[in-house]
């Protein structure tokens, strides 16, 4: 047993970053059809805005406070830029958006260079209960991404905010006609859902290494869980989460990480030929 509970949170802190990630992969594609290949690269820089912070000398709460309003700034310049012109024309937004996760992987290379950086561990220590040791930090992450993965849907599902961008996503025409400027609803969504990815970025950067590739690492399993979950309710991206991700990161611990990617992506497979609409994808947020 004291073997088995360090793997299950390990699975568990997995499983809530990866929705974290895919949440704003959500916000982004459930209500402006954008499929946002760059997300992965967000959140990539979320990670690197940690590693200057840390390198400057900054507290890592003050990191974790600038990377999703550094990362929300380069959004809501992503978003004026190009998705703006683009929105739901999925095969544009595929196009427009992978070369931008080029420019933005060069852009991290000619900054910080190609190699890996890493961010010291903020809180260096471990819970200790009898034969059971977990370190401290993880437990953090853990309470920290509840915390962020629920007022986000607090934000969406009771508030006035949340109403209007259900409304935009639900019926755009009918909710511009009843007054709601639903091209400031595509910005500021667009924006959230960049911060929540930089913000993950932040928050997981102590616990691997920081390079220019780490993105794809997320983007692949965060897109499979919405597809998984289905793309309508927000309660789809926990559920596609939990699948992909548990499922990921326990057959990794228990046979191989290269078993764990085939089965992963045998159990989307089936899903999606089951139930195209995915597994939520056929109920009404509420």
């Amino acid at each position: 047993m004291s073997e088995l509970i360090p793997i299950i949170l390990d699975a568990s802190s997995y499983i809530l970053i990866l929705v974290l990630v895919a949440l704003g992969l959500m916000i982004v594609f459930g209500m402006m059809g954008v499929i946002n290949m760059a997300h992965g690269e967000l959140f990539m820089i979320g990670a690197y805005v940690m590693v200057l912070a840390q390198d400057m000398g900054l507290p890592f709460l003050v990191g974790l406070l600038l990377a999703p309003l550094v990362v929300a700034f380069f959004g809501l310049l992503i978003e004026m830029a190009l998705i703006r012109h683009i929105y739901h024309r999925p095969l544009d937004t595929i196009l427009a958006t992978w070369g931008l996760s080029i420019a933005l992987k060069q852009l991290v290379v000619l900054t910080f260079g190609p190699e890996s950086q890493s961010v010291p561990l903020p809180v260096d220590g471990s819970l200790e209960i009898g034969a059971f040791s977990y370190p401290v930090y993880r437990l953090i992450l853990m309470l920290a991404s509840i915390l962020l993965i629920g007022g986000t849907f607090w934000l969406f599902v009771r508030t006035k905010f949340g109403l209007m961008a259900r409304a935009v996503i639900a019926r755009p025409a009918t909710a511009a006609a009843l007054g709601i400027d639903t091209r400031r609803m595509y910005r500021w969504s667009f924006v959230i859902g960049t911060a929540l990815a930089g913000l993950a970025g932040a928050l997981v950067a102590p616990l691997i290494s920081v390079d220019p590739q780490m993105g794809l690492g997320y983007l692949v399993p965060g897109f499979l869980s919405i597809l998984v979950g289905g793309a309508g309710p927000l309660a789809g991206v926990l559920a596609g989460g939990a699948i992909i991700g548990g499922v990921n990161n326990l057959l990794a611990v228990w046979i191989s990480p290269v078993a764990a990617l085939i089965t992963v992506y045998i159990i989307a497979i089936l899903i999606i030929r089951l139930k195209p609409e995915g597994l939520l994808g056929g109920r009404r947020a509420r």
